[in-house]
């Protein structure tokens, strides 16, 4: 995709079956994307996408951090912001409980910092998503903090979907009113990718899992039934949104009327796929030597245990 002067401009503030492989253009470094779409065509011009421009929703999977994926991500609002309808931003990064305060830095109520102390914004905000919702305020675009806190998320990871029974009233606002956690494709590909802990404690991990799912897309249900000829674009991690999985199978349970489309990071363009795919170069290898890898699990699982469960 044709890299706009404003996309480029952004590009500064941010630091975020059978196969035809298609190889990246290495000269472009870590900033290079290219979109395909699900016949493994390559997307010139989203405005030339009939399929993008109709979807009610488009959800886009992101490797955290990935500065091509965040680049592609604030060119990609941009463009949909020039279409027939009005296009809303979502996020995994802000949470239901940060709703008000992101709505009024929205709005021009409060400065950035205020933001980023009272919320639970990311570490990589200023890095990896500030653009986008500056492009958002630009565009006098709503900004959906759709995500379930992370406290509770972690608590529901710890004792299972039953911790719900210990929220109080506002708290449980803040989570989807049904969490389904019976047995489906998405379950069985989340277990798989569980290489330790007991089938209990992997169950509990699963709902919380389910529980960002299921909040995110209730959310985005939510914003468009309340907004007609609103296109929402959804942010999240890709486990979300691979192969349609996640977010876009709750959506379609919960609004089965919903044109969902989603986008998904790949290093090389597969065939036969149900969705479009970015295609950008592979980051750098997060650890080289085991023992490193195991220091820093360690320590995450270290800070973990400060949040307190009821």
């Amino acid at each position: 995709m044709k890299k706009s002067m404003l996309a480029l401009a952004l590009m500064t503030g941010l630091s975020g079956c059978s196969t035809t492989a298609v190889q990246p253009d290495n000269s472009s470094s870590l900033y290079f994307s290219a979109l395909y779409n699900a016949q493994s065509k390559p997307v010139s011009s989203v405005l030339l996408e009939p399929t993008l421009l109709n979807a009610d929703v488009i959800l886009v999977g992101e490797w955290h951090t990935h500065p091509g994926v965040h680049l592609f991500q604030a060119e990609l609002f941009e463009q949909l912001s020039k279409g027939n309808k009005r296009t809303a931003l979502s996020l995994e990064q802000f949470s239901r409980a940060d709703k008000h305060t992101l709505n009024q830095y929205v709005k021009g109520e409060i400065g950035e910092q205020y933001l980023i102390d009272n919320t639970q914004a990311w570490p990589n905000y200023k890095s990896d998503y500030r653009a986008l919702i500056e492009l958002a305020k630009a565009n006098n675009s709503d900004v959906i903090a759709a995500n379930a806190p992370k406290n509770i998320v972690t608590c529901i990871g710890r004792q299972g979907i039953s911790y719900l029974n210990k929220l109080d009233e506002t708290q449980r606002t803040y989570i989807a009113s049904t969490i389904d956690t019976s047995p489906s494709d998405y379950k069985q590909r989340f277990m798989t990718s569980m290489h330790h802990g007991s089938p209990s404690q992997n169950e509990n991990y699963y709902a919380a899992q389910v529980t960002w799912d299921e909040t995110m897309a209730e959310s985005i249900v939510n914003y468009v039934v309340a907004h007609k000829n609103t296109q929402v674009m959804h942010i999240a991690g890709d486990f979300h949104v691979k192969n349609g999985e996640g977010i876009a199978r709750v959506i379609k349970r919960l609004a089965p009327e919903l044109n969902v489309v989603w986008i998904s990071p790949v290093t090389s363009v597969q065939a036969n796929q149900t969705g479009f795919q970015l295609q950008v170069n592979a980051l750098p290898p997060r650890y080289v030597q085991k023992e490193h890898q195991q220091a820093a699990f360690k320590a995450l699982a270290k800070r973990g245990k400060k949040t307190q469960c009821q």
